[in-house]
């Protein structure tokens, strides 16, 4: 009785609606549906963005310095390659290196493949045999897929234009996508190369930030005259990245919006038809005295219960099949629980109950306003 003198418009729109158990449960299961879609897609895409972030982050930090070919210039010199380095120092590392393409051969065979000279290999490649030095002096660093091809490992002999060199580290595959791709290649000292000019200078950054501000200060100093180096920023890669699962994440809303939309039409005929039917009973409520405001209120309550309820169900299975990506993809359990990921649900939810409460108040203004006397005669 307490909860009756507090809530009368609520519990009344709740015994409304309980008269009438299918109708109101389809008009809530159009509900589910729609908020269950729009949650759903929105956490697919947003899900396939993260992972994609998550994956190809690393890139964001990198760099590439290289001459301006359009402008005649084939190489870097020493002095543009230390005024990288110093613009890089504090904020990250700047490797410079020299690249060409070699026949390698050894007793099994032999494949092409490029080379690299690199002194600080170690800044850009990881080993999954031996070790890299942090001064390459000599020896060759060789890559999987050519280690592979050639069954060379730690100690194995290689020959390079008439040169023996020992492989003291066979590098690791890459996995992200990097200005340097040595599977297929082979790391020497830059001695060993008869150019003392470079190729590029690959940058990597302490963070995304740094390396905006590093490509900019290099821009400024090395293209002040003439555009001698080209700059080129990975990050731009991600923007691009983001752009397109933007895009998408859009048209996969619209798409599911389309269902609540669908959903909230079948609610504004369950309120039109149930006070339609029941004209009388609002008249009879009407005539004894109850307001105008009172009869709207409890109308709109309805639709209301129907969209939260719908809402909170649709949302509550779209957490079950987000927790599915985790157990049945290969989603990571960061992604999954991305914080993003609920922003969704809570939308989802509270687009279900707006699209319910408009989709109600059409009926409810309608019924609530009829002459209590032209409700009577039905």
């Amino acid at each position: 009785m307490k909860l009756d003198r507090r809530f009368p418009a609520l519990l009344m729109a709740w015994r409304n609606l309980d008269r009438n158990r299918l109708r109101s449960a389809l008009a809530a299961l159009g509900i589910v549906i729609g908020v269950l879609a729009i949650a759903t897609l929105g956490i697919f895409g947003n899900v396939l963005q993260l992972s994609a972030t998550n994956e190809l982050g690393a890139i964001g930090t990198q760099v590439v310095v290289g001459p301006n070919q359009d402008a005649g210039v084939t190489s870097l010199n020493a002095r543009e390659v230390e005024t990288v380095q110093q613009l890089t120092a504090g904020r990250g590392t700047a490797v410079p290196l020299v690249s060409d393409g070699a026949v390698v051969s050894n007793g099994r065979g032999q494949s092409f493949a490029t080379l690299y000279g690199i002194s600080t290999p170690a800044a850009l490649f990881t080993a999954s045999e031996g070790a890299i030095p942090d001064r390459h002096r000599q020896g060759a660093l060789v890559g999987a897929e050519l280690a592979d091809r050639l069954d060379l490992q730690v100690g194995s002999m290689v020959e390079i234009e008439g040169n023996e060199y020992r492989v003291v580290a066979v590098l690791a595959p890459t996995e992200d996508i990097s200005p340097v791709s040595p599977d297929n290649g082979v790391v020497l000292p830059p001695e060993e190369f008869v150019s003392d000019e470079y190729n590029q200078v690959v940058v990597r950054a302490e963070s995304g930030e740094a390396a905006s501000q590093i490509a900019a200060s290099v821009r400024e100093q090395l293209n002040a005259r003439e555009e001698r180096v080209t700059v080129f920023e990975f990050s731009t890669i991600l923007d691009q990245i983001g752009e397109f699962f933007a895009l998408l994440n859009s048209f996969l809303l619209g798409l599911a919006g389309i269902s609540l939309v669908v959903a909230g039409v079948s609610i504004f005929n369950v309120m039109l038809m149930s006070t339609t039917e029941r004209r009388g009973e609002i008249g009879v409520l009407r005539a004894v005295g109850v307001q105008r405001r009172d009869v709207l209120r409890m109308l709109v309550v309805e639709a209301m219960l129907l969209g939260t309820v719908g809402g909170a169900i649709g949302a509550a299975l779209s957490g079950l099949v987000t927790a599915g990506l985790y157990y049945f993809t290969p989603v990571t359990l960061a992604v999954a629980l991305d914080p993003s990921n609920g922003l969704y649900l809570v939308g989802a939810f509270a687009f279900g109950v707006v699209v319910s409460l408009v989709s109600g108040l059409y009926p409810a203004w309608k019924a609530a306003n009829e002459p209590p006397v032209e409700a009577l005669r039905g």
